[in-house]
């Protein structure tokens, strides 16, 4: 249950340098007519950066470039200061649902061409909303940022002509469906919407969500949307900031060449700020299907930049968030509850601060008393205050963070987008560091007695439907009836189009002069006599060091009726040692600013080091400790093992892992594959602190194990500093013993019952080819990208962007070392679940009998051999690719190989493939949704149906 914690509740809510890098900026003559010069940051010796130079063109687009030339990348963000908070009454989603027409192709740029631009280039895209902003990016290989400075900008002033009736009917659909799959669909899904109507008076720009409601999407027309663009959307309402391996010079002449003829929008003023304020407690219930009640608790606060900010999120670090935390002392600790944390969300015109805890499922299941410990421990913590000691791990954990914050161009450029946006001070992170210094013992109190003690509050209560008894208490608020303003139709006649000169002939898309070539890292090896071996590589871009140990000791070698039993030794690892608790190793680690993370999967269970070069060694000596002298208490073992059984029960009821787990059975029934690596309920209720004791003796041994150092480090240093591996010793692992998989051969419909859901996952399996680096496996890969691996594939084009059925469909291999699997995947809605498939198996015949056409072979020639420039660029993509090498013992040129292979491959093998692999009546499907109204639609395509009981 520990994967849930603080990111389980927050992805609920959340809608996805060095100073020789920087050359000086051009004088102030030499810059392109129209173009300013703001100003200038450079990197501060002992200071946490990031460089940057600060432009104005004359229509009031803000321009930020920070060069970085550590990787042949570049970062691309436009970001405009509109999100839902800007919609009018009535007409919720809008600035989301602009996001998705965004995409849908402008004057010079064709339906759908944006994200095949991109993916032909090489690089990767998306957009996103919140209740404040909205930005547009992409990362691609240097060479081709001209090409995406032409696609921003064509969509930034020559947009509306080509939003049409039938592109926005379409994008509604998909809309729809990304709030039913993310909402409606979704455990929990709906309690921020609950909360955000109840902490808001209605009419408050935050009182609805930025998905918007249904009914406001259903009512609104296309002109109402073109308003909404033409208002928000001008330039001089964004920010466009740029990192990477740039020339300022050139980047400039681009930027105003492509962007300095669009026409200024409306003025646009910030929005007062709106603190919420609540005149007594309000109690909510949200009933939901799910099985462990959830309790929220909002206070409003201020806002975003407030001076008592940093107190506040220091207020929520000691109450929530850890080992070391509060809450977790006092209820998760102690089992009183499955999960439980606080933090404080703040937006640019209102926050708030939430205390939240997920209750046990079964007979403990009441929130009352878990709210009554809740209100114990803020008494409580009134009483004693923060200890200083807290307060220097939380402040040590924040300062490393400031620089690990540094490892990635795409972080840098959006701190700086975002701190642009709302701050006018690109960089903030040094600001930000100095506040949290400041903070004493005193100022959180002060923050504490402010806003949360004997202040009115929102009291959400989430339980399982029909047993609103569980609340904390019968509901006081509810949700009113909507009063809504007489909505009035926008015409053509009423938008007032903005038309930009053109001085050049904006169709012709920029040609790439010349390549970029991204080159492996230099690698170094180290074998220990202990049967160990280690693959290292040096990056030296920020003063950090990432470890990997990895240990033969995954699930696939645990006996059958023990699955879990990896996970739950892995749990146990950190915990308790012999010589410290676990609150000591815990204050140890956040005082160094690093993070030690035990987690099993499939063969292999993996150490995570993350640390600041400088705190290596003293890192190191608690991983020792970790790893030699676990301490397995009783009663830890007791705990962690009555977590997971939560853990079990919160993943299971999710559609997206009954799906999962459904296509092991289909595909590996009878087999140790069928297994889910997490357990069944009754494989973890019978596992003992003995059998931890027996795996860690056998698997967690040098023999075998595997270990990946990425960082500022030499080899020599890392044969020093891991030392207490060379000198481990231990007997090897036990072998695995494969088994064999037997081929289904009738075509079925394997239907799983999810009663009530509005969407149907469906998906379409079979059995695949183990992993290959280079061979059958890999070539398939190749085969698939045009039919489901990438945005502009053929299934998702049609199934989203023609049918509007889904939020998006694709199709991918899954391999390990011994099995693997093709699966064609996507969540529709429910009254679509017949079509879906019906079209699925459309596509699927249709390529395998004619295979991709000569454009769609370039495609994938030209997408995937120039997107080896995105993949070295930070610590964690470095470890992960040196893992693989090590794990599957491939060359380490075999991605050179892989290129080499993409450009080379004939079109008909690649056919061969589609129609050897792709043949729909070799797959099975599976239905996961409402099996008693599902059953008689599905009849209707004559294909045998088996009711699946789902191993839990």
């Amino acid at each position: 249950m520990r994967k849930v914690l603080l990111g389980t509740i927050v992805s609920l809510f959340v809608y996805g340098c060095s100073s020789n890098n920087f050359p000086s900026v051009p004088f102030f003559s030499s810059l392109p007519h129209g173009v300013s010069l703001v100003e200038q940051k450079e990197a501060e010796q002992g200071k946490a950066t990031i460089p940057y130079s600060k432009y104005k063109l004359d229509n009031g687009l803000t321009v930020i470039l920070s060069p970085d030339r550590s990787d042949p990348l570049v970062h691309v963000d436009v970001t405009y200061h509109v999100g839902s908070a800007r919609e009018e009454i009535g007409k919720s989603g809008f600035a989301h649902f602009f996001e998705h027409m965004m995409f849908q192709g402008s004057e010079h740029v064709g339906d759908q061409e944006h994200f095949k631009i991109i993916t032909e280039a090489g690089g990767t895209l998306n957009g996103s909303t919140n209740r404040d902003r909205t930005n547009y990016y992409e990362t691609v290989p240097a060479n081709q940022l001209e090409k995406v400075l032409w696609l921003e900008s064509d969509r930034m002033g020559f947009l509306l002509d080509a939003v049409s009736q039938k592109k926005f009917e379409v994008q509604r659909g998909t809309v729809k469906n990304e709030r039913a799959q993310r909402y409606d669909n979704r455990p929990y899904g709906l309690m921020w919407e609950k909360m955000g109507e109840a902490l808001y008076p209605e009419g408050h720009p935050y009182s609805w969500q930025t998905i918007g409601y249904v009914e406001d999407l259903d009512k609104v027309n296309v002109n109402d949307l073109k308003a909404f663009f033409l208002r928000w959307y001008g330039p001089n309402n964004a920010v466009l900031t740029i990192g990477g391996d740039i020339d300022v010079q050139q980047t400039l002449k681009w930027v105003n060449k492509y962007f300095g003829s669009i026409p200024a929008g409306p003025e646009v003023n910030n929005a007062p700020k709106q603190p919420a304020k609540l005149t007594e407690d309000r109690y909510i219930t949200l009933e939901d299907r799910i099985q462990q009640p959830m309790l929220l608790i909002g206070w409003p606060t201020l806002y975003s930049g407030a001076e008592n900010q940093t107190s506040l999120d220091t207020l929520a670090n000691v109450l929530g968030n850890g080992a070391n935390s509060l809450l977790y002392q006092k209820l998760v600790k102690t089992q009183k509850a499955v999960d439980a944390g606080a933090f404080q969300d703040c937006g640019e015109l209102a926050c708030t601060f939430y205390v939240y805890a997920m209750a046990p499922s079964g007979k403990n299941a009441a929130l009352k008393p878990l709210y009554n410990e809740i209100m114990q421990i803020l008494n409580d913590f009134e009483a004693n205050g923060v200890e200083k000691e807290r307060l220097a791990q939380i402040k040590g954990m924040a300062e490393a963070e400031s620089v690990f914050a540094l490892q990635s161009v795409s972080g840098k450029v959006s701190q700086l987008a975002s701190n642009e946006t709302f701050f006018s001070k690109p960089d903030r992170i040094q600001e930000q560091l100095d506040q949290l210094l400041k903070v004493t013992p005193d100022s959180i109190m002060a923050a504490y007695k402010s806003y949360i003690n004997g202040h009115n509050k929102v009291i959400l209560s989430v339980v399982p439907k029909k047993h609103t008894e569980l609340a904390v208490r019968a509901a006081t608020f509810s949700t009113p009836k909507r009063t809504l303003p007489k909505y009035d139709t926008t015409t053509e006649t009423q938008l007032g189009y903005r038309q930009a000169p053109i001085d050049f002939d904006r169709s012709v898309m920029p040609k790439v002069a010349t390549s970029v070539k991204a080159h492996m890292p230099s690698l170094y090896r180290v074998h220990f006599d202990n049967g160990a071996e280690l693959l290292g590589t040096a990056s030296v871009e920020t003063p950090t060091v990432q470890i990997e140990i990895n240990l033969p000791a995954g699930e696939r070698y645990v006996a059958k009726g023990k699955e879990g039993l990896a996970d739950l030794t892995a749990a146990m690892m950190q915990e308790a040692t012999k010589d410290s608790s676990l609150e000591q190793i815990q204050a140890r680690l956040d005082k160094l600013g690093s993070v030690i993370s035990i987690e099993s999967g499939n063969y292999t269970t993996s150490i995570s080091i993350s640390s600041l070069e400088k705190n290596l060694k003293e890192t190191l000596s608690i991983v020792e400790e970790m790893l030699f002298k676990p301490a397995f208490h009783h009663e830890d073992f007791v705990r962690i093992k009555n977590q997971m059984l939560e853990g079990l029960v919160y993943q299971h009821q999710k559609p997206v892992w009954m799906a999962s787990q459904a296509t092991r059975q289909v595909l590996f029934s009878g087999t140790v594959y069928e297994r889910s690596s997490d357990g069944t309920e009754a494989s973890v209720e019978g596992l003992t602190l003995d059998d931890v004791k027996d795996f860690y003796l056998k698997h967690y041994t040098p023999q075998g194990s595997q270990i990946v150092v990425v960082g500022d480090i030499s080899p020599r240093q890392v044969k020093q500093e891991l030392n207490f591996i060379e000198q481990w010793k231990g007997e090897p692992a036990p072998l695995l013993r494969p088994q064999v998989v037997k081929e289904k051969l009738q075509n079925t419909i394997y239907l799983v019952d999810k009663p009530g859901a509005p969407q149907s996952i469906v998906r379409m399996v079979r059995k695949g080819l183990p992993f290959e680096a280079t061979g059958e496996g890999y070539l398939t890969e190749l085969a698939n990208f045009n039919l489901a691996g990438n945005f502009n594939s053929r299934l998702n084009q049609n199934l989203r962007e023609d049918k509007a059925y889904t939020y998006g469909a694709t199709g991918y291999l899954a391999s390990s070392r011994e099995v693997g699997a093709i699966v064609f995947s996507a969540q529709v809605r429910a009254n679509a679940t017949v079509p879906s498939i019906i079209e699925m198996r459309k596509e699927l015949e249709k390529y395998a009998q004619t295979g991709m056409t000569d454009g769609e072979i370039q495609f994938m020639r030209l997408a995937i051999g120039q997107q080896d420039a995105l993949k070295y660029e930070t610590p964690s993509q470095k470890a992960n690719l040196l893992s693989g090498i090590l794990s599957y013992g491939l060359d380490e040129d075999y991605l050179q190989q892989r290129n080499q292979i993409v450009e080379t491959i004939d079109k008909s093998e690649l056919n061969g493939l589609a129609a050897k692999w792709f043949d729909p009546n070799d797959y099975q499907i599976i239905v996961v949704g409402d099996a008693k109204s599902l059953r008689p639609q599905l009849e209707s395509l004559n294909i045998p149906i088996e009711e699946l009981e789902i191993i839990r």
